[in-house]
């Protein structure tokens, strides 16, 4: 494991970017390395938290299913994004399942030393903190987005929210977005079926909010905010 390649991607995740170089130094050191093959379970809802993961490269899908069955996926892990942290800090059970969309390479770090790192730092304990409450608060977006919005505006803020991770806020029109995963793993984001997923990417087309070229589209960011801000 490239050693200077992980404290690099924990100053890019949430929880962890707050640190100096060299906390995330003696963080990195404690870390061991782990892949998965696209398609594999990483951890099911239910099961014992033992370690939070941080992803180096590929993308983890975490979902729940709902009453009926179904699969709702209300969040993906990117690289330098942190998953399965809620269960390594309370103690619990997982909350939800995490699986590999495609071939992903990790980095683990144990629950007690988490743990040992909060207690004896107050800049990783506030760190944490504020990571909660923007779990929170997205979790409150995307339940609510669920509940009350139409798909076509499910899609045009999930692609501004998209566009803002990538680079610092762009306003205009052909702002490129890859979105790097398929229109299935698109519609389980979204709580939708794929034929109302297609019916809402459609009507953003037909709106010229986007363009479509295979799984990358073209933005127009001004027509995709008056989607978004008008339901």
């Amino acid at each position: 494991m490239d050693l200077a390649f992980v404290i690099d991607a924990l100053g890019e995740s949430a929880l962890f970017g707050p640190l100096p170089e060299n906390e995330r130094a003696a963080i990195a050191t404690r870390m061991r390395p782990v892949d998965f093959e696209a398609d594999q379970v990483v951890f099911s809802r239910g099961d014992a938290g033992r370690q939070i993961y941080l992803v180096l490269a590929g993308r983890i899908r975490l979902s729940v299913l709902t009453t009926d069955g179904r699969e709702l996926a209300f969040a993906h892990a990117g690289p330098s994004d942190i998953f399965g942290e809620i269960a390594a800090l309370d103690g619990g059970e997982r909350t939800a399942d995490a699986t590999a969309i495609s071939r992903v390479q990790a980095a683990i770090l144990p629950q007690q030393t988490l743990l040992e790192f909060i207690e004896s730092n107050p800049r990783l304990a506030a760190a944490t903190i504020s990571f909660l409450c923007f779990r929170l608060r997205e979790t409150d977006l995307r339940l609510e987005a669920i509940a009350l919005h139409r798909i076509e505006v499910r899609l045009a803020r999930l692609f501004l929210s998209a566009l803002q991770a990538v680079s610092p806020p762009v306003v205009g029109s052909r702002i490129p977005l890859a979105l790097g995963v398929s229109q299935n793993e698109l519609s389980l984001l979204i709580g939708a079926s794929r034929s109302k997923t297609n019916k809402g990417l459609k009507f953003l087309e037909d709106m010229q909010a986007i363009t479509r070229e295979g799984t990358n589209l073209r933005c127009d960011t001004r027509i995709l905010q008056n989607i978004a801000g008008n339901d």
